[in-house]
């Protein structure tokens, strides 16, 4: 490919990343390391696109041709890498949602690149990746298949990761996710084939584009503080569920109340009010499965559905969400105890109860639960 074409290419990929980028600017959060990590992500292509237009300067000798080169092939050597440590990051806090283990792991591929770095700065000698002729000619080197060797395993780590904690993510994250390394997996196997063709980091553009409408989905369907989905993102997965329920097979749903919000935030302040309710979501997510939908339904109210047709299996789910409530307040070193109260009801296709009626139906479940909990405070146990 000429470098012209290589040229046009790169920009153009480069224009697009630059768009992605202003809008997932606007939509991120400053201080979110997924957040932070996905735009390191987008900058470092950008940056390694611009850089791979100077890796094409081949021929002209007598020219400043052969520094830029040079340069160019040696830095795109030096941050293949980088990209793809980047993305393991990501993946991994994705999964475990764990900052510190996060960081942990940054500092490990940090090394890794360090060395990288180093003999690829030895090879310049040797000539072991790539080297320059006397015209100004690139040519690979004998080894040269181990930077890719390297960017390859740590994608496939990031690949096995996600594919050993499935059950952890949404099925749209999960998707997502699993996707993300295929275009660049295709672009290093027919740039390694075809010689000349700039393939790899232009294949990185369609991934960075999925993760960005998943940033934009995040924002547009989930709750702000908590992380859940909001009440429009319940709406409509309701809707779908009562629509594609049969006779034999139905849903659940259960709403949470919490019984003692109005007191965090009273005794303690509403940066405790929002601790608790984000400690009810995570607590919720830990004990539910990946496919049960958790919805903030109102300021301290948590709606959630789940794939269960019988009673017996839902009153199981209520009593695992129980018990996880109960083990948390037992160990938990906060001045308050999370307490809640709940109505719950499998969807009784027959009844073709509309969404918006099945919601009032479960939330008079809940009311009626609140109310005993507050003769039970006001009477003490019958």
């Amino acid at each position: 490919m000429s470098l012209e074409n290589n040229i046009i290419i790169n920009i153009y990929s480069i224009l697009l990343l630059i768009i992605i980028g202003f809008r997932a600017a606007r939509l991120t959060e400053k201080d979110s390391l997924k957040d932070k990590l996905y735009m390191m992500m987008l900058y470092s292509t950008i940056f390694m696109l611009i850089i791979d237009i100077l890796s094409r300067f081949d021929g002209k000798p007598n020219t400043i041709y052969p520094i830029i080169n040079r340069f160019g092939n040696l830095l795109i050597f030096m941050t293949s890498p980088v990209l793809s440590s980047i993305w393991l990051l990501y993946v991994h806090f994705q999964v475990f949602h764990h900052e510190d283990k996060t960081n942990q792991l940054a500092y490990k591929l940090v090394f890794i690149n360090i060395v990288n770095a180093i003999i690829l700065m030895i090879s310049q000698f040797y000539g072991w990746f790539f080297y320059i002729d006397a015209n100004n000619i690139y040519h690979r080197g004998p080894l040269f298949l181990l930077p890719a060797f390297l960017t390859i395993t740590l994608m496939l780590v990031a690949f096995l990761i996600i594919l050993k904690n499935r059950g952890k993510l949404e099925k749209k994250y999960f998707f997502s996710l699993m996707f993300f390394a295929f275009p660049p997996l295709i672009g290093i196997v027919l740039q390694i084939k075809f010689y000349g063709f700039s393939l790899i980091l232009n294949s990185v553009v369609p991934s960075m584009l999925v993760l960005f409408l998943n940033i934009q989905n995040h924002n547009i369907y989930s709750d702000y503080l908590t992380g859940v989905n909001n009440r429009k993102s319940l709406d409509m997965y309701l809707e779908k569920k009562i629509s594609t329920s049969t006779p034999n097979k139905s849903f659940s749903a259960i709403l949470l109340d919490l019984d003692n919000f109005k007191a965090i935030n009273d005794n303690y302040g509403h940066d405790m009010g929002d601790n608790a309710l984000e400690t009810t979501a995570k607590l919720l997510k830990s004990c539910l499965r990946s496919n049960d939908l958790i919805a903030r339904y109102g300021g301290d109210e948590f709606f959630i559905i789940l794939d269960v047709s019988k009673r017996k299996d839902l009153e199981n789910m209520v009593k695992r969400i129980n018990n996880c409530f109960e083990k948390y307040n037992e160990s938990s070193s906060e001045p308050y105890k999370i307490l809640f109260s709940s109505g719950y009801a499998v969807y009784d296709y027959n009844s073709h109860m509309k969404s918006e009626e099945f919601q009032k139906y479960v939330d008079v479940l809940m009311y009626e639960d609140k109310q005993k909990h507050k003769i039970v405070k006001d009477n003490g146990p019958i």
